[in-house]
């Protein structure tokens, strides 16, 4: 499946628009550029997820992602490169689109960003109040790059 998405800083208060929270701890087995094959625990659930690289864009990619059991979700995750990401993702219906708000802990502590799943790169959406900057492509915001550069070390270079 291709996933195509844009990503944005968030600016103002989301909470009026959530619907739903969720945990997620997750750490890469491998996050070379133009792949990554990610453990990810959501709550009590396991998935493990391979992505191949972005377009030029940096807004879609091929990704593949299996639910696996949470055991071996945990096992998995003692297997994986330094720095996990541990974040709430908060969910918001904008529209007709569904806004997944993460707010990062850790070492990422500080960061909240917002993205947003369309079915083209051209596909047109309702941008909430609270979203800030489009980050879309800046590598610094992909999950596997906080896990060597975590947030709170760059941050103030904005």
């Amino acid at each position: 499946m291709v996933e195509i998405e844009r990503k944005f800083l968030v600016s103002g208060n989301f909470m009026r628009d959530v619907y739903a929270e969720r945990h997620i701890v997750q750490g890469y087995l491998c996050s070379a550029k133009g792949r990554t094959v990610r453990v990810r625990i959501r709550d009590e659930a396991g998935f493990l997820t391979i992505k191949g690289p972005t377009d030029a864009k940096g807004m879609s990619r091929y990704e593949f992602e299996q639910a696996i059991p949470l055991e071996d979700a945990e096992k998995l995750l003692e297997l994986c490169e330094p720095g996990a990401i541990d974040k709430i993702r908060y969910l918001a219906t904008i529209g007709k689109h569904t806004w997944e708000i993460d707010v990062f802990h850790g070492a990422n502590e500080g960061l909240v960003l917002a993205e947003v799943e369309l079915e083209s790169e051209v596909e047109e959406f309702e941008r909430p109040t609270w979203l800030g900057r489009e980050v879309t492509g800046d590598r610094r915001f992909y999950n596997s790059s906080l896990t060597k550069h975590p947030y709170t070390e760059w941050k103030d270079t904005l």
